[in-house]
């Protein structure tokens, strides 16, 4: 065979591939055909890499997260909530194209984006900026997020596969909703000290200071008698341990009665001090239940199943009892019951 007629024969053979390319093309839905494009990767498979998020409203708010050494830190300042930060993760690692919009949507998506867009830059550990997109608002069935990459012009519809929700709302937390609610989270081997306090129940104060290896139990206030029991055993390791996780239900700051509120004698005044000195204090205040409308009979005053809780930060927090319950212990507690007779 000539040259003449391999060149033909190759000729021919690349205008079928190519033919079948085009009719290939052709033939798939738009959003099968393009998902390789750039301006729809806006996921990153190993978050790990990611060391720093900035989120910013057209309203002008800022969110700025952090990581440091096993936690993240939010705007500079307070530690993040780990299920916040684990839920915005897995939406930067899993999120995907769900389709493109049809033209006719397009001048919607857009609209809304820019109105209320987020935009959301992510950064590495050496603050070299991976990617930067905006997300908009959620389709009428809420299974789908708008998405658009940073100087990018055409819009997407999103989504995490197996899951169903808007993604908005793992980026769109603000202020306290960002902050981790824990008030105590000391390892036992870290605690020096703990000093509850009952201003009202002054024989159940108590102070609880390391000795050596060992704790020594003694009344908070010098007119209380001192118990010469023995110790129960292994109390003061399981009073210990309780404060290992200790977390709020939620932020108060801005509850209309915090002013009022701490104008009242706290039920009970609990302070952690950490072998570097450090000392935790929250103020507890009960949250007496509310009368019925329409009831015949007053609820039990006893029965408090919430507290606020002032802490020496400046925050104000709802706790629940039977969270705390296990460290609003009394003096006597730590001891062996009295011999009858």
């Amino acid at each position: 065979m000539n040259t003449s007629k391999k060149t033909l024969l190759l000729l021919i053979a690349f205008a079928l591939l190519g033919a079948i390319a085009t009719w290939y093309l052709l033939t798939q839905p738009d959003d099968q055909t393009t998902l390789a494009g750039a301006d729809r990767q806006f996921a990153i498979a190993n978050t790990d890499v990611i060391y720093k998020i900035f989120i910013a409203d057209r309203q002008g708010s800022t969110t700025t997260l952090e990581r440091r050494d096993g936690y993240w830190m939010y705007n500079g300042q307070y530690r993040a909530r780990p299920n916040a930060i684990d839920n915005l993760l897995d939406a930067i690692r899993r999120v995907q194209v769900k389709y493109k919009p049809p033209t006719a949507a397009v001048k919607h998506m857009v609209s809304d984006l820019a109105t209320q867009g987020l935009k959301v830059e992510l950064y590495d550990k050496n603050n070299r900026l991976l990617k930067t997109y905006y997300v908009g608002g959620a389709t009428a069935d809420e299974r789908g997020t708008y998405m658009i990459m940073d100087r990018a012009e055409q819009p997407y519809v999103t989504h995490i596969p197996s899951w169903e929700g808007n993604l908005r709302f793992r980026y769109s937390l603000k202020g306290d909703d960002w902050r981790d609610k824990t008030i105590f989270a000391y390892r036992p081997e870290d605690v020096q000290a703990v000093v509850i306090e009952y201003p009202k129940q002054r024989n159940n104060s108590f102070r609880l200071a390391r000795a050596g290896q060992d704790f020594r139990v003694q009344p908070f206030y010098e007119v209380t008698p001192v118990i010469n029991r023995p110790l129960r055993s292994g109390v003061i390791e399981a009073y210990i341990e309780g404060f290992r996780s200790l977390g709020a239900e939620a932020f108060e700051n801005k509850n209309p009665r915090r002013d009022s509120v701490l104008q009242l004698i706290p039920f009970s005044i609990i302070s952690v001090t950490d072998k570097n000195g450090v000392t935790t204090t929250a103020r507890l205040y009960p949250i007496f239940p509310e009368p019925i409308p329409g009831a015949t009979r007053l609820p039990d005053a006893n029965v408090v199943e919430r507290y606020f809780a002032a802490l020496d930060n400046g925050d104000f927090m709802l706790i629940q009892h039977h969270v705390f319950k296990k460290i609003l212990w009394g003096y006597e507690f730590f001891f062996q019951p009295a011999e009858a007779g």
